[in-house]
């Protein structure tokens, strides 16, 4: 029997958190393995989910939208008239597509330059600190190791009232690629992927129902910021159904009629199209040999320790098939973190209490750390400064002054313990709030730090300043007499 091709480290999976762990056990001194076998139109590629059909086609499309929406709707206000604006959906399309193969591009051609091997197939854990990969000819190999990473991501919830048919009824990458505009589009849940995809659709010119289970809107967000974000997606049109469950769908006609149940009673909807965001769920299945006795907690995600170790020694987890946040920096953060672990043998972390949330709606919304309603129930006393960015001067030159900076302290010691925004750039703006929480910031750390002018970021400075209730561009309240 011939001996097994081994390397030090067997990535599977490619997405960011795979192939990012990939890249940094190679720069490493490791001799690294990548299994992958995402297809598009037939031909392996690499990036997962997030490059091809989630995070960035996804931003893309946003992207367009908005500068479509823009151009009919906004541009006259800066003195830019335009006639007879139109879509051509095909090359939005075509331009998103460019996008995803130069990055996917892009990284196998890291892989090239770090000496990783990409192992194209099927990746199937083992016992021994073995891997099985299935070929696309389905010829299998198996390979050894001595370390392990498994990194296969998550896949969108499949609910058998709206069995998707790739058609009338799309999951999240379905609605990534609709060649025409749907004159009406459902959309069940109204979480980030839900909020983003109706946003495009919205833009684009078709009328957009949401329907959500839960009674509470974003209730992972800061309740103010839900609340504003909530009174914006309506305003542009959004209609956000709350408290709606759904309990049946048909299809005929190339359309979809959808049967639930409100406060009033049933209801009946028909769409054009109607998408189906109700959450992701991890790709744990079929991802060991039962012999391996590879440990699953509830909901399927695999059992790790804070290096992300599994009951298996010498093999790790990350991203979505684990505990936190689904998103593809912590994912990516936690690859770093193991690929540290393993060639320095000594435990890496990736703190999960600082991993930004961002959602791409117009205004962006953005948060690090706690909120009010988790202090509130944890008994922590705090402080809270808000700002708005209508008054903040560069908001204005770019015409978009909805929303707002939150800070929420520590009412003994100061420290930051949340930041909260929802506004123009709050993706870009969040992380000058992780990297102050990283070092421990106060709030008087960031309100003593200058910021330059005109900006956005001095909506975060006058925030910190209105902690101790000393913003300078905006009525404070009085102080009470002592």
């Amino acid at each position: 029997m011939s001996e097994l091709k081994s390397y030090n480290v067997i990535v599977i999976g490619a997405g960011p958190a795979g192939y990012v762990a990939a890249i940094r056990c190679a720069q490493l001194g490791l001799t690294t393995a990548c299994v992958d076998m995402w297809l598009d139109n037939g031909k392996p590629t690499l990036g997962g989910t997030c490059l091809n059909v989630g995070c960035i086609p996804s931003k893309a499309l946003l992207e367009s939208s908005e500068k479509y929406h823009e151009a009919q709707n906004a541009l006259a206000d800066f003195g830019v008239e335009v006639d007879n604006v139109s879509l051509n959906l095909k090359t939005m399309m075509d331009r998103k597509g460019t996008m995803v193969k130069q990055l996917t591009q892009g990284i196998q051609g890291l892989f090239k330059a770090n000496g990783i091997e990409w192992l194209k197939g099927h990746g199937k854990l083992l016992a021994n600190k073995q891997v099985e990969v299935i070929a696309t000819d389905d010829s299998v190999t198996t390979y050894q190791a001595e370390h392990i990473i498994l990194a296969t991501g998550s896949s969108p919830v499949d609910i058998g009232i709206a069995k998707v048919n790739k058609d009338t009824i799309v999951d999240s990458s379905g609605a990534l690629s609709f060649t025409e505009v749907p004159a009406k589009l459902g959309v069940i849940g109204a979480g980030v992927i839900g909020l983003e995809l109706g946003s495009v659709w919205k833009r684009l010119g078709s009328e957009v129902v949401i329907l959500e289970a839960q009674d509470e809107f974003l209730p992972m967000a800061d309740t103010q910021v839900s609340r504003e974000a909530l009174k914006q997606y309506k305003a542009q049109g959004l209609n956000i159904n709350l408290s709606t469950r759904v309990t049946k769908t048909e299809v005929a006609d190339n359309q979809v009629t959808v049967h639930y149940q409100d406060k009033d009673g049933d209801q009946t909807l028909v769409v054009d199209k109607l998408i189906v965001a109700v959450g992701r769920t991890p790709n744990s299945n079929q991802l060991a040999s039962r012999d391996t006795d590879l440990l699953l907690d509830e909901g399927n995600f695999v059992h790790v320790d804070e290096q992300c170790r599994t009951n298996i020694p010498s093999v790790y987890a990350i991203g979505d098939l684990v505990r936190g946040p689904m998103l593809a920096h912590k994912g990516s953060e936690e690859g770093i973190a193991v690929a540290e672990t393993i060639a320095n043998d000594y435990p890496s972390t990736c703190d999960l209490d600082l991993v930004p949330s961002v959602i791409y709606t117009l205004p962006e919304i953005a948060w690090v750390g706690t909120n009010e309603k988790e202090l509130k129930a944890a008994g922590i006393e705090y402080n809270s400064g808000s700002f708005p960015f209508a008054a903040i001067g560069r908001a204005h030159a770019m015409n978009q002054t909805a929303g707002f900076v939150k800070i929420l302290a520590d009412k003994t010691t100061d420290r930051i313990l949340g930041v909260h925004i929802i506004g123009p750039a709050a993706s870009e703006l969040i992380t000058e709030a992780v990297v102050a929480m990283e070092f421990s910031a106060s709030s008087e750390d960031l309100a003593r730090t200058i910021h330059a002018h005109p900006t956005l970021s001095e909506a975060m400075h006058e925030a910190a300043l209105s902690v101790d209730n000393r913003a300078i561009h905006k009525a404070n309240r009085k102080k009470k007499k002592k």
